[in-house]
């Protein structure tokens, strides 16, 4: 018997962890994260069926995280909370909010686990595509969701995990070329190859299949690479809380963007590989938006669309 088609949804494959913040003024937060667990929150907060294939113990930190994904209205595929323990990462803030993170996690995929039909886009990202045994799995699922999805990639550098940049490389590299979208910031692309202007690296990038490149620089906008040329776009000006979540934000409304674009499933692909530059424009706006409201505030915590739509 041929299994029911889910409803359109957006499947974000990687790690949900609890971020241990240290503040600058001596304090101490725990609180759910994890990147593409933040790009499915956001997602969901902006009122997007999204549903999340993660690794997480079925503990009280396992719980929160739970917790924390179905307030938002976010929904645990089955079997990822088999994990032996849930994952953490501390977070050390600056004077200026930006954080630096250490990490004690175990990461892999769930067994049996694929995109279903119904899910227009498969995304992943940062530590879940890198670390083994996870790692190699994630790949060969993004690879199978092509036939019907549009997949997204996020490499979010952790370097004090990933290891040699290096070697790195290669694995974010064969990402980016199973990706439709790839949404990169400029201190990962500093730290995968340093010294290379940017925007230069998602040209080469673009090269390797993707429709479109997204490069983002923090509180100067970002910048987006198709084969018709770029769009760039400023942020704008915000007292900054702290910038975790920001780039995980982004991405979520990036996705939302072209989610209402109607440019996101297997089917769509030739047409956002023709994306016009005033549609793109409109989806980085949003994108800026949304991540200028998240570290506008404390933590990883992302806009409804109500709140977009006030502001």
């Amino acid at each position: 018997m041929t299994a029911p088609t889910l409803p359109e949804h957006v499947l974000v494959v990687g790690e949900a962890l609890i971020d241990v913040v240290h503040r600058a003024d001596g304090s101490v937060d725990e609180h759910p994260g994890g990147s593409p667990a933040n790009v499915a929150l956001t997602l969901g907060r902006l009122g997007r069926d999204a549903r999340v294939l993660t690794w997480v113990g079925a503990d009280a930190h396992g719980e929160l995280v739970g917790r924390w994904l179905r307030s938002s209205g976010v929904r645990l595929v089955a079997g990822s909370e088999d994990a032996p323990a849930t994952s953490l990462a501390t977070a050390h803030l600056d004077a200026s909010g930006a954080a630096t993170y250490t990490f004690d996690l175990t990461w892999q995929v769930p067994a049996g686990a694929r995109a279903e039909q119904g899910a227009l886009a498969v995304h992943t990202g940062s530590i879940a595509a890198v670390l083994e045994p996870g790692g190699t799995g994630v790949l060969e699922l993004v690879r199978a969701a092509r036939e019907h999805a549009t997949v997204t990639y996020d490499p979010n550098a952790r370097p004090q995990i990933m290891g040699d940049p290096a070697q790195v490389r290669a694995r974010i590299e064969d990402f980016v070329a199973a990706s439709d979208v790839v949404k990169v910031s400029d201190e990962d692309v500093e730290w995968l190859v340093p010294g290379h202007d940017p925007v230069d690296v998602a040209r080469q990038w673009l090269a390797l299949g993707p429709a479109v490149v997204v490069v983002t620089f923090g509180g100067e906008g970002a910048v987006a690479v198709t084969a018709a040329g770029e769009t760039r776009v400023a942020a704008p000006r915000i007292d900054v809380v702290d910038t975790v979540g920001a780039g995980d934000s982004f991405m979520g409304a990036l996705l939302d963007g072209l989610w209402t674009a109607g440019l996101l499933g297997a089917e769509r692909r030739e047409e956002l590989g023709s994306i016009d530059e005033p549609t793109l424009r409109t989806v980085l706006e949003q994108c800026v938006a949304v991540a200028a409201v998240t570290v506008s505030r404390a933590g990883a915590n992302p806009p409804t669309r109500a709140e977009l739509t006030a502001g």
